[in-house]
């Protein structure tokens, strides 16, 4: 048996006994002799270290990297060198399941610090060990609206809101019994007059915006929460997490529940994933918060330990009951945003935002310059924005990728969604504008 199998040809023999059956053939007797693989797998032969290593740079070779203009929910983000080194410790790189606190401090200290760091990066008073990903985190936030209403099946959700993630809340909704109803948008921001409306008909749990919303617009929510609890519903926000360094926070808007996607907290985008969601939270709401809660206190000699927390919420200790059924969260990716957070600090959080803000607005101004762009929206915006383009989206997109560029996310046949961050640098941002002019000039 190999090293790293499980169990021993003793423990196969006291299962196999258990059960009844002699032998390993006899207890797969059942299956037809027609499906059984008869011949070895066609496997290459092992390779050495050099080998592998020599593969894979070959197909390294094949890869085109881009310059990333591109968003919508996941962004070219920069994280300091050490981030990587600093994970891979082995006090912290352990089993991802914390039960035994006395064996498993590594993992419940780095949670406890993630908790506290997103709880004020939220402005909010509890944050929970993280979740799968954003989309998954705004699901369960309708679902936690509809937990704590007592008659409420609705959940409304801002059209502004993004596409993918409301796919995803529909999905969870669908099985759960709850409805949700879109808020109607006027020029690209939630239209607040319909939100009142809908209110005002009864039977909402919950209401779910984003900010920036979806077209990277910068909305303003005031009054909102006022009008959610007026009619006994949350108020929830959803937004990039790296944003809410210079924006104002969900807890200043007065929100319940503060979700999103982390990624932009220096996570790489590696083809689109992991990322890693977040949940926080008022403190009223903290026993209805699914997933894990990580809380500090002292052991038997005095001493600073951590350990899960309200743990009578989850489905190992009430079952059925249980208002959490998250059987894990991204603890990886919850280190990796702990230390990228405290190696970049406050100063160092706000400074990469204002880059991207700035080559932003740079890059906006010097599209329309072209001719080619008119804005979609007379609306603010932070480091994404839609610009009407007046000629062939697929075309433009196609030809700036075999020039090296990522150019934006096609919104519609008419419309480009781009993205800057801290990454791009202004010969960057003038060699796509150039690009763009060369190619027009070329067609025409």
């Amino acid at each position: 048996m190999f090293k790293y199998f499980p169990h021993t040809e003793e423990d196969i023999q006291q299962m196999l006994e258990k059960i009844g059956v002699k032998s390993l053939d006899d207890l797969y007797a059942d299956v037809p002799e027609s499906v059984k693989l008869k011949q070895d797998y066609v496997l290459p032969e092992a390779f050495s270290e050099v080998e592998l290593r020599k593969l894979f740079e070959e197909m390294s070779m094949y890869n085109e990297p881009l310059t990333v203009f591109a968003g919508a929910g996941c962004y070219d983000h920069y994280a300091p060198s050490v981030v990587q080194n600093l994970i891979e410790r082995s006090e912290f790189l352990t089993s991802y399941t914390p039960y035994q606190a006395e064996i498993s401090q590594g993992t419940l200290h780095y949670i406890f610090e993630y908790q506290s760091m997103m709880a004020e990066l939220t402005g909010m008073d509890i944050s929970n060990a993280s979740m799968y990903d954003g989309a998954t985190a705004m699901a369960e936030a309708a679902m936690m609206a509809f937990a704590s209403a007592k008659k409420a099946d609705k959940v409304l959700v801002s059209e502004t809101i993004d596409p993918k993630t409301l796919r995803v809340v529909e999905t969870y909704a669908k099985f759960h019994g709850i409805r949700i109803q879109p808020i109607a948008a006027k020029e690209g921001v939630t239209d607040r007059e319909d939100m009142q409306r809908q209110l005002a008909e009864g039977g909402v749990a919950g209401v779910i915006v984003q900010q920036p919303n979806y077209y990277g617009i910068v909305e303003d929510y005031t009054g909102y929460a006022d009008d959610c609890h007026k009619q006994k519903a949350l108020f929830i926000m959803n937004s990039v997490a790296a944003d809410l360094a210079i924006l104002k926070t969900p807890g200043e808007w007065g929100a319940d529940v503060a979700v999103g996607e982390g990624q932009s907290l220096g996570i790489p985008m590696t083809f689109g994933g992991p990322g890693i969601g977040y949940m926080c939270c008022t403190e009223k709401l903290m026993r209805k918060m699914p997933g894990r809660i990580v809380g500090m206190t002292q052991d038997n000699r005095g001493q600073r330990a951590f350990v899960l927390t309200l743990q009578a919420r989850e489905q190992h200790i009430r079952r059925q009951k249980a208002t959490s059924n998250i059987c894990s969260n991204q603890s990886l990716m919850a280190l990796y945003v702990t230390i990228y957070l405290s190696v970049m600090g406050k100063e160092g959080l706000k400074e990469a935002a204002e880059l991207s803000y700035g080559g932003a607005h740079y890059l906006y101004e010097e599209l329309l310059k072209t001719g080619y762009f008119k804005p979609t929206f007379n609306q603010p915006f932070f480091n994404e924005f839609c610009l009407t383009y007046d000629g062939d989206v697929d075309k433009l997109q196609e030809e700036c990728t075999l020039m090296g560029f990522m150019a934006g996310v096609k919104v519609d046949d008419h419309t480009v969604m781009f993205a800057v961050t801290e990454q791009r640098t202004k010969e960057e941002i003038d060699d796509l504008v150039n690009t763009i002019q060369t190619l027009r000039e070329e067609i025409a």
